[in-house]
Order: structure tokens, then sequence, then C-alpha cells
């Protein structure tokens, strides 16, 4: 008679198979890396390019904390208020509001790509997250512009703190917009995962900064200064794993042509396997 494991051992067999399933789903998903190469160094150049009016404009509005087409703006985005909206907007922003579970997201997040043996990419997950709130930090700290306050515009949700740049809009395009950008170049657009990893991120990274605006907890160009350095800041993360990932830093490297054609290492069975006639 057959003697029947325990169930514990049942249970991690089970997670043992389905992890290998993920990987197996996710390695056969990766895109070859040259076209890995070429869509990263165009998003890093669009990034850069983004980045070259941060400069300026943290400079003008330290010297000009209101501005009066920021609260045109802000009025503009107010005038249609509804209940739909509104909850929205707060739901948005949500993630921002509640920074344990902000990084708790990240966390998983980070390890779901462990598991899956994107290594390299889990570890910025969670760097570029950290790095991106601390100079947001510090950035409002030199910069020093109050918020908006209730006698100009609709304030839903009072916030504390300085104004330039957003810490939402920033922290989002640390985390979304790098979930965006790993699924663009590193992935083909034949399973509907892919498409989940495009479409969920980019909403986050595009509706944020509007829902800062209508709250009232930023202006518009705290939100522009942003996405403004936060793409400088994904722009130069990218540039970092490209080079690591190119040197094989917590990746094989691919030297076999058909490894850069499927994205996936051959198996001995394949090396051995006699040619076809």
């Amino acid at each position: 008679m057959k003697q029947e494991k325990p169930v514990n051992e049942q249970l991690q067999e089970n997670m043992q198979e389905t992890v290998e399933k993920v990987q197996q789903e996710v390695t056969e998903s990766r895109s070859p890396w040259y076209m890995v190469s070429r869509r990263a160094q165009f998003l890093i150049a669009a990034y850069l390019i983004i980045f070259a009016a941060f400069s300026l404009l943290a400079w003008f509005v330290h010297v000009h904390p209101i501005l009066s087409v920021d609260v045109t703006i802000t009025k503009e985005f107010q005038e249609n208020k509804n209940p739909i909206l509104n909850v929205l907007m707060v739901a948005v922003s949500y993630l921002g509001n509640q920074p344990i579970i902000f990084f708790a997201l990240i966390a998983l997040t980070a390890v779901a790509f462990w598991l899956v043996r994107l290594r390299l990419e889990a570890l910025f997950i969670i760097g570029l997250s950290i790095v991106s709130t601390i100079l947001n930090i510090l950035l409002k700290y030199i910069i020093n512009r109050p918020r908006p306050t209730a006698n100009l515009v609709d304030v839903f949700q009072q916030a504390k703190g300085q104004s330039f740049p957003s810490g939402h809009v920033m922290s989002y395009v640390a985390f979304w917009g790098l979930i965006f950008s790993l699924g663009l170049i590193l992935f083909r657009r034949d399973r509907w995962w892919n498409f989940v990893l495009l479409i969920v991120p980019a909403f986050f990274v595009v509706m944020v900064g509007p829902s800062r605006i209508y709250l009232g907890d930023h202006w518009a160009s705290d939100v522009l200064g942003g996405y403004m350095f936060g793409g400088l800041l994904l722009g130069l993360a990218l540039w970092l794993y490209m080079f690591l990932k190119g040197r094989g830093v917590l990746t094989p490297l691919l030297r076999n042509p058909k490894q850069h054609l499927f994205g996936r290492r051959s198996s001995s069975h394949d090396s051995h396997r006699p040619a076809s006639s």
C-alpha cells in the first residue's frame, strides 16, 4: 500500500510546482536582448529630456511660491466636482497617504519578481523607491514652498509639509513607472499579464498628478516638478539597470543565439538533441 505524504510536504511540493510554472511562463515571455536594450535606451533618453526644465522650474517656484496659473488650473480641475470623481481621486492618492501599505506593496512586488528569477529587477524596485523618498524630502526642505491654502482653492485633504515637488508623484513614478518600464522593455505582449503590467502602472502614473491638483494638496507646478524629477531618477535607474544587466549582475549572461531569440536558457537536453533531418 502506497504511503501518503504529510500534508505540509504536499503543500510545499504544490507551491514549488506553481512557482516553477510561473518562472517558466515569465522566462518564455522574455523579449530578445537586443530589443530590451533598444527599448531601454529610448526610455532613458525620453526621461532625461523631460528633466531638462526641472532646475529652472524649481528655482522659479522658490522665488514665486504662488503662481496665478497654478490657481487657475486648480480651479478648473475643481469646477465640476461630483461624488464619483471625488472617490476616484481619493482612491488614486490612497497609497501615497498610507506609507506602510505602500511599502508593503513595494516589498511584495519585489518578492514576486525575485521568485520568478528577476532578482536584479527586484532590488531596483525597492532601491528606487527608497532613493526617491529620500530625495523628495531633501528637495522639499531646500525649496520650501508652501502648500495650497483654503483661501485660494478648495482643499479636500489637508496635507502636511512642503509642496514642491509632489511626493505622491515622485513615489508613483519610482514604483509604478519602474514596473511599467520593466514590463515594456522585458516582455513580449503575448500574455494577458503582460498587458496588466503596462495598464495598471500607467493608470496610476497618469492619474496621480491630476488627483493631487483636484484634492487641493498640490499646485500644478508641484505635480510637473514631481514628474520631471521622478523621470530623471527613473531614467538614471534604467541606465544603471541596463549597465548591470549587460554584465550579468544577478542574471546569467545570454551567449547562445537561441537564448537571445527566445529569451530563455537552453537546457542540457536541448544541447544534446540530435539535429533533425
